[in-house]
């Protein structure tokens, strides 16, 4: 009974899943929230449309709080954006969905997860190094921010076989 009401009390059990259309609009406000240049509704729905687009949301209760996008080529895989809802942050909720996420990368055949992370950007950083990626190489000036500075990508990568 207590972990039914501490389940409550929390939102629910947070729960990973594919994402259809109708999430694009909650996808696209978390994207803006979190990222510098945010994909809009549009472009969410053409991604969950299309057949070598892998999207998941993390949905607490009836809520959803966050996504993972990856694009599938042969036998690899670029992670192209994952995102918690910042009330959200700082629970392991991005590990589960990033593992459940990679889980089902694998099961279609992926054997190599390629990603860019900004350089900078620590709490993504240790979530993608306590996942299993590693740094493979650089890009300068990679992303561009609102206010027109230009910050460094790190190229990580992840072995699935």
């Amino acid at each position: 009974m207590m972990n039914w009401l501490c389940e409550w009390w929390r939102g629910g059990t947070a729960v990973v899943e594919p994402a259809a259309v109708r999430d694009a609009a909650r996808l696209a406000q978390i994207h803006g929230a979190s990222f510098a240049q945010g994909w809009g509704e549009s472009e969410f729905e053409i991604m969950i449309g299309e057949r070598n687009t892998l999207v998941h949301r993390l949905r607490l209760g009836r809520r959803v709080i966050g996504f993972a996008v990856s694009r599938i080529g042969a036998d690899e895989a670029e992670i192209l954006s994952v995102a918690v809802d910042s009330a959200h942050r700082g629970r392991g909720l991005s590990r589960s969905l990033l593992l459940t996420h990679m889980g089902h990368l694998a099961g279609r055949g992926v054997r190599t997860i390629f990603l860019e992370v900004e350089e900078n950007n620590q709490p993504a950083r240790r979530l993608y190094a306590a996942t299993g990626f590693v740094v493979v190489g650089r890009r300068e000036r990679y992303y561009k921010q609102a206010n027109g500075e230009q910050l460094n990508a790190l190229l990580m990568r992840r072995d699935l076989s």
